[in-house]
């Protein structure tokens, strides 16, 4: 598997991974699928030397993708944070996908001038929570029914891992 920086010529997958996650309600907050162009500005206000989008590539193909998030919108007394969003293709979840990007954002992000990592799963998504507690996150909060999906109220869990606290 091959990990790179995402280009803009990779958002129409990007955005088709995602919007395959919508349907199962356990990944993505969406309840309709988005556009590549609703996601442009999204995507870039990434850079690879802050807060990329990395691709994950088997044979060429992109199978899943990362994104680093500023965090508590982008001000500056967070700006050693970042919050991670993962998803992974439909018929390559389960098969390591998921850990090597997360294993590979907690190895780089130092070179990224990022401390801590932040992530928001729903709590009725055991296999990322599971996959967040492997490499080493902690339940760092817990809100209960701020989320709705088809009328069922849903709670956020808040996972954190604490990599330096100097750079």
């Amino acid at each position: 598997m091959n990990l790179r920086d995402a280009t803009e010529s990779d958002l129409p997958v990007i955005v088709e991974i995602y919007n395959a996650s919508i349907p199962g309600r356990i990944a993505a907050g969406d309840v309709q699928p988005v556009t590549v162009e609703s996601r442009q500005a999204w995507f870039r206000e990434h850079t690879p030397d802050s807060r990329p989008v990395w691709v994950a590539e088997i044979d060429g193909v992109i199978v899943g993708w990362l994104s680093f998030q500023p965090f508590c919108y982008n001000r500056p007394a967070y700006r050693y944070t970042a919050e991670l969003s993962i998803y992974i293709s439909v018929n390559h979840r389960g098969c390591g996908v998921g850990g090597k990007l997360l294993k590979a954002a907690i190895d780089k992000s130092p070179a990224l001038g990022i401390k801590t990592l932040i992530g928001y799963i729903f709590a009725h998504n055991q296999p990322s929570l599971r996959l967040f507690e492997k490499m080493g996150f902690q339940q760092w909060g817990y809100l209960p029914g701020v989320g709705e999906l088809d009328g069922i109220e849903r709670n956020l869990v808040i996972m954190g891992l604490r990599l330096s606290s100097t750079l």
